[in-house]
């Protein structure tokens, strides 16, 4: 389903067409883009789709819809960059009615009985992806029908996403928990059934609204496990560095093939076994992280702790682009591709899309 060639990356964003994305986006075969695991991985940034699409000759205007969309990635990783680790708690407010701190068994084995939600498991264990409206359906279902705390199923889905990107998914399950907006999101069976194309009836989601939001745990939810989630990383083997020569730092976050391609150096993928163990991610992400790192020349690959890789380096600068997670690196630090020049903290993201799209269109 993902390419992880470049020219077949670059060939997407050159190809897609964000006209209907408005839309049909919350229908489950919408016009979406499917480049979440490129922006998240690093090899593209929100930056160089807008550009790319501005290029084409694309009115921001009358794409507003999905250019919000690419904004919704930097506000989420704005609000990381700013809250730190506080965004892998309750940020806002307290989850209420929560009794378990788990996850629903027949989630993860895809046996809730909701067709489309089963069916749509089913093929994300496949494929590492899951469209967004059914993030949504499952956030719902976990946390505000099953009445599981936001924390474990979120690590779940993290953990077999390709495009995991914690800020993204933490933030977005707090949305729909209300740990991070107003109130809590639901969706019933006729809201699933449109946006699905099904046509299923008689199920626990089977309410309308008023009813829905205060039904009993259901029976098919309320066996819970709490999943010890673990990655394996591939064993460690030397690098050979070039003295003198700067050394690039690539990462989980960062893989970036134009960065810095210009000018001779050590380029060293550095997986840190500290970084998986707090965020893991499934064996499958991990080789879709590695077949893209491919498309950085001379890339080597190092497991370890970002210290012990700098003791192999005699000498030369470092550089390496901010991120939340990487306030263990020293060095020549480097900013990342935001798509505005808009950052800082921002409670709504409405406040911070205004001040994006009068950032946006005085460059137009």
């Amino acid at each position: 389903m993902f390419s992880t060639k470049l020219d077949d990356i670059i060939d997407l964003v050159d190809t897609f067409d964000p006209s209907e994305y408005g839309r049909s986006r919350n229908f489950i075969d919408g016009n979406v883009s499917r480049l979440s695991p490129y922006i998240s991985r690093g090899v593209i940034s929100t930056r160089f789709v807008y550009n790319r699409l501005i290029g084409r000759g694309f009115d921001p205007q009358k794409i507003e819809k999905y250019i919000q969309e690419l904004t919704w990635r930097d506000y989420w990783q704005q609000i990381w960059v700013h809250k730190g680790k506080t965004i892998d708690e309750d940020l806002k407010t307290s989850q209420l009615d929560v009794n378990n701190y788990g996850i629903s068994k027949n989630i993860i084995d895809a046996q809730t009985g909701i067709d489309a939600i089963d069916n749509a498991i089913l093929e994300f264990y496949k494929t590492g992806y899951l469209h967004n409206h059914l993030r949504m359906y499952l956030a719902a279902m976990a946390c505000n029908i099953g009445k599981s705390h936001w924390t474990v199923p979120a690590r779940w889905m993290y953990y077999h996403l390709f495009d995991a990107d914690w800020a993204s998914n933490a933030l977005s399950w707090q949305w729909v928990a209300g740990t991070n907006s107003n109130k809590k999101y639901y969706a019933n069976q006729d809201n699933i059934n449109k946006y699905c194309y099904g046509t299923q009836k008689h199920t626990f989601l089977d309410h309308p609204y008023e009813e829905l939001i205060s039904i009993e745990v259901p029976a098919e939810l309320k066996e819970t496990v709490n999943l010890k989630l673990s990655t394996v990383l591939p064993a460690e083997h030397s690098i050979d560095l070039v003295p003198g020569k700067p050394t690039i730092i690539y990462n989980f976050y960062n893989l970036d093939p134009f960065w810095k391609n210009d000018i001779k150096a050590n380029r060293v993928l550095l997986l840190e076994p500290s970084h998986f163990s707090s965020y893991p991610v499934s064996e499958k992400s991990i080789n879709f992280l590695l077949d893209l790192s491919k498309n950085i020349e001379g890339l080597q690959l190092y497991t370890g702790e970002f210290s012990e890789l700098k003791k192999e380096i005699s000498t030369g600068k470092i550089y390496y682009k901010e991120h939340p997670l990487n306030t263990n690196y020293s060095g020549i630090e480097e900013s990342r591709d935001w798509m505005s020049e808009i950052s800082g903290y921002f409670p709504s993201f409405f406040v911070f899309w205004k001040k994006v799209k009068k950032d946006l269109l005085s460059k137009n």
